[in-house]
């Protein structure tokens, strides 16, 4: 029987995550078919997290392990593995990354989904990811030489940010969008940001700068590690209230930043910002 070599599993991987995760775009199937996973994990055998018993360790070092729709511990005493493959190919499908965009991780971890978005931006765009962890930030930074149009920043919490970006995509949790990513989001562009309460658990927000206005819209359940610098306590517990109230999170419709009083529209009113439910003029 002929042995799959790790080319040809990757590419099933890839063929898999466009089922699983509804993915439209044939460019992020071939992205992920053309990232090896094993370059951004370490050596095996590996830590696997599964959501019924936890994490297990593959039989052995062989990379084929790593080509399944699972999450791979960095960091199992903090809980810190490599994102789900298939929620950023389903995401990463509908945010419409083209050649040539300038695309802004926050959270860049290990560098594998920086190595995605770096795929999809191609030679003429660049990918800038941000990791307040200085051993996961060295990590990237090395495994991600393959790939020239990328760079990593070592940060503390939310940082201000100079230039425009076409796309903003954080890879932990914040209670409230940071000013900083939205006054950086490029004319037309889209940003991702998982909203979470005082658990782990919330919803991506997706938001879309049409000139001065801002879409809004809930892009479905998500749990996340805390993003560092975008978290606040009391923003937590009313994101958590807010989130029984799935009704009015299905119907937001734009990102206010005007000065208002919350009235029957704002679905989650927090300081100098509103998500609501009011649709855009």
């Amino acid at each position: 029987m002929h042995a799959a070599t790790l080319e040809e599993v990757r590419r099933s991987f890839a063929a898999e995550l466009r089922v699983v995760a509804n993915v439209s775009d044939p460019r992020v199937v071939e992205a992920f078919a053309a990232v090896p996973r094993e370059r951004f994990v370490g050596p095996g055998p590996w830590r696997i997290l599964h959501m019924f018993d936890g994490y297990w360790t593959t039989p052995d070092p062989d990379p084929h392990w790593l080509y399944h729709n699972v999450l791979v511990a960095l960091d199992e005493s903090r809980g810190l593995n490599t994102g789900e493959p298939s929620l950023w190919a389903h995401h990463f499908g509908r945010l419409g990354i083209h050649a040539g965009d300038r695309v802004l991780q926050v959270g860049a971890g290990s560098g594998y989904f920086t190595a995605i978005l770096a795929e999809l931006v191609g030679a003429q765009g660049h990918v800038l990811g941000l990791e307040v962890d200085e051993s996961l930030a060295s990590a990237a930074a090395q495994n991600l030489a393959a790939w020239p149009q990328t760079s990593i920043r070592k940060v503390e919490g939310i940082v201000a940010l100079e230039d425009k970006w076409d796309a903003i995509i954080a890879f932990a949790g914040a209670t409230a969008p940071p000013a900083a990513w939205i006054d950086s989001l490029a004319d037309g562009g889209r940003a991702l940001i998982p909203m979470t309460g005082s658990e782990r658990w919330g919803f991506m927000l997706r938001l879309d700068r049409r000139g001065a206005d801002i879409a809004a819209c809930s892009a479905g359940r998500v749990g996340f590690f805390p993003c560092a610098g975008a978290r606040d306590d009391a923003e937590a517990s009313t994101l958590s209230r807010a989130l029984a109230d799935f009704a009015g999170q299905r119907a937001l419709k734009s990102l206010r930043r005007d000065a208002h009083d919350a009235d029957e529209s704002c679905w989650l009113h927090g300081r100098g910002w509103c998500l609501s439910k009011r649709e855009l003029h």
